[in-house]
């Protein structure tokens, strides 16, 4: 299946990305791809290195002629994303992404691709091994752990690189140039909650909501897609709130803080005789949310099931507090920005509910190019966390990249741009985490961009990347190195 990929152009990135996608590469779990790049680094005889946390440097002398030019620094982040549907057997801990050609994309079956960021690991390593491709003196930067809290960025220390500009390549539309980003914070609240004996006279069922659309918790934030974790608290806290007598055991919903929340499922009982009440009600939910979000997540489905009668239950007070703490977090766009047009400034993500077992976590994601604005709205998450005596936790700050459109690398690839292309490129800044903003802290120096090719879908199972975009990419990329 992966054979096929080589075969496409420009074949020594496809290459690389196909041996890249062999190796299991979770967030907080680089160890086997740490070492392959090390090992990829040391067999061209390049002088390769690993920094204090795992990030791995690989420097590269400049081609004949070009030795005179500023030292380039190319920047990706190693780890991806691990997500699959429901119905796919796959193990993400010993296997490599099966991947195959659709038209003018590659997709994997059934699970995360890792374009994200590997396109942009494959194509820096195409450089590093090419020896016809013109380039001033590289330094290759693959740092660790960018999904999960950019702990690769934020432990690399000043001094290891002496590039003047750095070419970040994890942005995923081909017509834009990123020059600025969001900041972030996770947020974590944690509880205890007691427990009853479930009574008797009761019938258990299990309710799902799936099949929504998902998506990056950055990127996609905008497009108004439906939070499973959001959905599945409404449904439940309406039941109640319609005196259906219902009481939950268990609450499973959603998954990284990166990623929007795809599926949630809960365990509840009902008295025997509202047992048809409840059907009906989860029946006209149903039609509820399909019409609300029959554009953004065609695919949404709830799903309502028999289900093995739990030993215990939530205690009914802690029950109704923990329903209006979930309802009264904020998901999706807080604030647009006043300044840059179409710019998400301030987000949250509500990724993670689980309740089960006298315990309960919930997880966020609170994302902001104005990092006061981000610790105000987390802030306030955490004061509505607090309503059920969650202890709450922020980790993971980081913050975001102040855009400079008049910068030298800025104006040299939007000309380059319009050259190439015959059009004027999208220069922006997003709303994802990218590393530039953290990078610039001990490189202050140092002027960045972002770019990348065509990726749809990241932190999805949808994921895919467009082939001849990757290969606009990849002139536009190599010409740069010549230019620069």
């Amino acid at each position: 299946m992966n054979q096929a990929i080589k075969n496409l152009e420009p074949q020594s990135l496809w290459k690389n990305f196909a041996d890249l996608n062999a190796v299991p590469r979770a967030s907080k779990k680089e160890e086997r791809v740490i070492q392959f790049m090390m090992d990829f680094g040391k067999k061209l005889g390049l002088p390769t290195t690993k920094d204090a946390v795992g990030n791995v440097i690989i420097k590269k002398p400049a081609t004949k002629g070009l030795e005179d030019k500023p030292v380039l620094a190319l920047q990706s982040h190693l780890d991806m994303v691990h997500q699959k549907n429901a119905a796919t057997q796959f193990d993400f801990s010993t296997e490599g992404i099966k991947m195959l050609v659709d038209g003018d994309w590659v997709k994997a079956d059934g699970t995360t691709l890792g374009a994200d960021n590997g396109i942009g690991v494959a194509a820096i390593m195409a450089l590093l091994e090419s020896t016809d491709i013109p380039h001033p003196a590289l330094e290759a930067l693959f740092t660790i752990d960018e999904e999960t809290g950019m702990t690769g960025a934020m432990g690399l220390q000043g001094g290891l690189l002496d590039a003047g500009y750095m070419l970040n390549l994890d942005t995923e539309d081909d017509r834009e140039l990123t020059i600025g980003c969001a900041g972030g914070i996770d947020i974590t609240g944690k509880g205890k909650y007691e427990q009853r004996k479930t009574p008797p006279d009761h019938k258990a069922y299990k309710i799902g909501i799936k099949g929504l659309t998902g998506g990056h918790s950055g990127m996609d934030i905008h497009l108004g897609r439906g939070n499973a974790n959001k959905l599945m608290n409404r449904l439940l806290y309406t039941a109640v709130s319609e005196k259906i007598d219902l009481r939950i055991a268990e609450i499973d919903g959603g998954g990284l803080r990166n990623a929007i929340p795809r599926e949630s499922f809960a365990v509840v009982i009902v008295p025997e005789k509202q047992d048809a009440d409840l059907a009906a009600f989860v029946e006209r939910m149903s039609t509820v949310f399909s019409e609300e979000y029959g554009s953004t997540d065609p695919n949404l489905r709830v799903v309502f099931e028999p289900n093995d009668e739990p030993l215990w239950v939530l205690k009914k007070d802690f029950q109704k507090k923990f329903l209006r703490t979930i309802y009264g977090i904020p998901s999706g766009i807080y604030r647009m920005s006043p300044d840059i047009k179409e710019l998400v400034q301030t987000s949250n993500n509500l990724a993670r509910v689980l309740v089960k077992d006298g315990a309960f976590t919930v997880m966020c994601l609170c994302r902001s190019s104005v990092d006061s604005e981000k610790m105000d709205l987390a802030q306030a998450i955490q004061a509505v966390l607090r309503m059920c005596n969650a202890k709450v936790k922020f980790s993971g700050n980081y913050p975001g990249w102040t855009p400079k459109p008049t910068s030298k690398i800025v104006q040299l690839m939007t000309d380059l741009y319009v050259e190439r292309f015959k059009e004027q490129p999208d220069v922006n800044a997003c709303h994802a985490g990218l590393e530039c903003g953290i990078l610039g802290t001990n490189y202050p120096d140092m002027e960045m961009i972002s770019f990348g090719p065509n990726i749809r879908g990241a932190h999805s199972p949808d994921e895919k990347v467009q082939i001849s975009s990757v290969q606009k990419f990849w002139g536009f990329l190599t010409e740069t190195l010549q230019r620069i």
